[in-house]
């Protein structure tokens, strides 16, 4: 049995995913379109590359799919807008099924997400808790899930209860998109630096909450998708309305480039990251306490928020695609809900190897205008030693927004400087912070210590004062770094980098963020890796087995 399960289009119109699993729930491959189309978020695309390159990973076709599984209920929300399946596979997949076209299964948005973090956890019963911008009905859920038994809703709070329209809110405020988020985040930091005091806008009673904003009526029936947007519309105006309250301004009066230097700017990114984290802090240990057990699984987009994550007690567990393409993951698991778990966190690196899809012709993309070596680690940490800046593409790609050093910029965070240089390359704002990657042990020394977050990057953590000293180019201004931890050869290149700078006795750490441009997806395949490495003022790329140079750069002292 062959089950796609698909973010797609008309309900998952950003992040639009697909994830092949086999009759045993085993994932064989997971991609998000974005990666291969090269559209970031992939806004209103259906997900057919990502969907070819799960059947490609697996050498079937289209025709051999005995169910596709959608993370959404869209008959509830665009009732009688297609006609049959075989019409609505077209338009939100877009595959040539030929004469046999797979079951449909609508999997509620919800049940999707949660599905996605506890199957792909270490636990064999866990509370599991869904936060985002909205699913059909509801906003937040909790759940159970155990082994072998059905999962149970146990509690849902209304789409006027949204915490991601909060957060959303306060990102447009700020001028970034909602799919901006993660820059709210890293801004709020310099708010909890400042010790601001800030007002709060959740009352939080026993095992429920209620959000100061918006007066609104409550709509807690079934809508369609018109009625869910005008709702998130009138919802995210009263937010925005109480942020231009509070701090007496309807924007910002920096540039983007200068928000870390604008009070009313930091008052609103920290007023909207304490709304989450007192709320989030208390639905933990309601999801606990209603589950019965201490194991936590988080899901939903809120779910990225490292600086809320990690604030949060374990056993906790997010997978490394909490946010809407996740729910390609969680709508097949929850038709074929995986048979054998080895409880063992789930594997990222599940994307596009470097050469493409498996089974593809690609040519070999032209690279005489680089000085090409055969991959020599010594001679890689001799360059990153050296104050050089590097990126790796190498293997089967990680899955979900963080790069897991299989896609990654690498440089040796010995100084603050070096953050300032990366984010120079990248073209990012200068107040955007960076993630640290170690291997266990050391990890332990620099940073307090995470069970699960940081095998995706997805909890930040407070240094230690070794922490500060050795990798002052991954500590934010709060204090924290969102670290990762890589185990054996998870990602070979690295991982041989940090045990070679261990065995020279230098600090095995790096610094470690996507490898990509501004506004453009993580690289995918070789040829986006050569692209971005000619277009980034990089020095250095490691791709597959081969270490290239720019011809204008000199040779590396050895």
């Amino acid at each position: 049995m062959w089950t796609l399960g698909v973010n797609a289009p008309p309900t998952g119109w950003h992040d639009t995913a697909a994830c092949l699993i086999d009759g045993t729930g085993r994932v064989i491959a997971f991609s998000e379109e974005e990666r291969c189309n090269r559209v970031r978020h992939s806004l209103y695309r259906k997900p057919l590359h990502a969907a070819r390159h799960c059947l490609d990973q697996a050498g079937i076709t289209a025709a051999d799919l005995d169910v596709v599984a959608i993370g959404w209920d869209t008959e509830q929300l665009y009732p009688r807008r297609f006609a049959d399946d075989a019409e609505f596979l077209d338009f939100a997949v877009g595959l040539d099924f030929g004469d046999r076209l797979p079951e449909v299964v609508r999997v509620p948005h919800h049940a999707a997400h949660a599905a996605s973090s506890f199957y792909a956890s270490p636990f064999s019963k866990a509370g599991v808790l869904v936060v985002d911008g909205h699913g059909e009905n509801e906003s937040t859920t909790i759940w159970t899930f155990e082994d072998g038994a059905e999962p149970r809703r146990e509690r849902a709070w209304p789409r006027t209860s949204s915490l991601g329209y909060a957060y959303d809110a306060a990102s447009t405020w700020l001028g970034f998109s909602f799919l901006n988020a993660g820059k709210t985040m890293g801004l709020a930091a310099y708010g909890r630096a400042a010790g601001l005091a800030v007002e709060s806008l959740v009352d939080l009673d026993a095992d429920d909450f209620r959000l100061a904003v918006p007066p609104l009526a409550e709509r807690t029936g079934r809508a369609t998708a018109e009625e869910v947007k005008e709702q998130y519309d009138l919802t995210v105006a009263a937010w925005r309305e109480r942020y231009a309250k509070i701090v007496g301004a309807d924007a910002p009066a920096a540039p983007e480039g200068g928000l870390a230097d604008d009070p009313k700017a930091v008052l609103v990114a920290y007023t909207a990251q304490r709304i989450v984290e007192e709320t989030v802090t208390a639905l933990a240990a309601a999801t606990r306490k209603i589950a019965g057990t201490d194991a936590l699984c988080l899901a939903g987009g809120v779910a990225l928020n490292c600086s809320t994550n990690g604030t949060l007690p374990g056993p906790l567990y997010v997978p490394p695609v909490p946010h809407d393409a996740g729910v390609a993951l969680g709508a097949a698991w929850t038709v074929c809900p995986p048979r054998e778990r080895t409880r063992e966190p789930l594997s990222p690196y599940l994307g596009t190897g470097i050469d493409g899809p498996a089974g593809s012709r690609t040519p070999a993309p032209d690279t005489t205008d680089l000085i090409r070596e055969d991959l020599d680690i010594d001679r890689v940490t001799d360059l990153l030693l050296a104050g050089r800046v590097g990126a790796v593409a190498q293997g089967r790609a990680e899955v979900g927004p963080r790069a897991l050093c299989r896609r990654s910029i690498i440089a040796v965070p010995d100084t603050a400087e070096v953050n300032t240089r990366v984010n120079a390359i990248k073209d990012r704002e200068r107040w955007r912070p960076f993630a640290g990657v170690t291997r266990p042990e050391y990890g332990a020394r620099l940073w307090e210590r995470q069970e699960h977050l940081s095998r995706y990057m997805l909890g930040a953590a407070r240094a230690t004062d070794l922490g500060r000293r050795v990798a002052p180019g991954v500590v934010h201004v709060d204090g924290t770094t969102r670290p990762q931890v890589l185990h054996a050869d998870e990602a070979p290149a690295v991982g041989a980098v940090l045990d070679t700078l261990e065995r020279r006795g230098a600090p095995p750490v790096l610094l470690n963020t996507s490898f990509n441009g501004r506004g453009e997806p993580i690289v995918n395949t070789r040829g986006d890796a050569l692209a971005a490495f000619r277009a980034l003022e990089l020095d250095f790329l490691v791709l597959g087995d081969a270490l290239f140079r720019k011809k204008h750069e000199g040779s590396p002292a050895r």
